[in-house]
């Protein structure tokens, strides 16, 4: 299992519409119920530093997020509106205290 790590900040006056852009996201990914995919969000206490953590079990997983249009629609939201661009890292899980697959 793999985990990609991502982690921006927007610009203040952004953060509540990239916080409804990822809920778009997120909605579409649950309807898909793709078990192979575990995707969660977090804001850090600026409000408005973003950290993505994408849990993915296969290929296939590991890039679905990037196909919706939900995720297109933000990325290209999201372009416009950054203080601190994207940093991308890939993690190998170790182990946890909970089931996430």
């Amino acid at each position: 299992m793999k985990v990609t790590r991502v982690q921006y900040t927007v610009q203040p006056d952004f953060a509540e519409q990239n916080k409804e852009n990822v809920e778009a996201v997120m909605s579409e990914l649950r309807a898909l119920n793709n078990n192979d995919l575990k995707y969660a969000s977090y804001v850090l206490d600026d409000g408005k530093t973003f950290m993505h953590l994408v849990h993915h079990n296969s290929k296939n997983a590991e890039h679905l997020p990037a196909s919706l249009e939900s995720f297109k629609h933000f990325q290209t939201q999201l372009k416009a509106h950054l203080e601190i661009p994207p940093k991308a890292e890939i993690l190998e899980l170790v182990e946890s205290s909970f089931n996430v697959f």
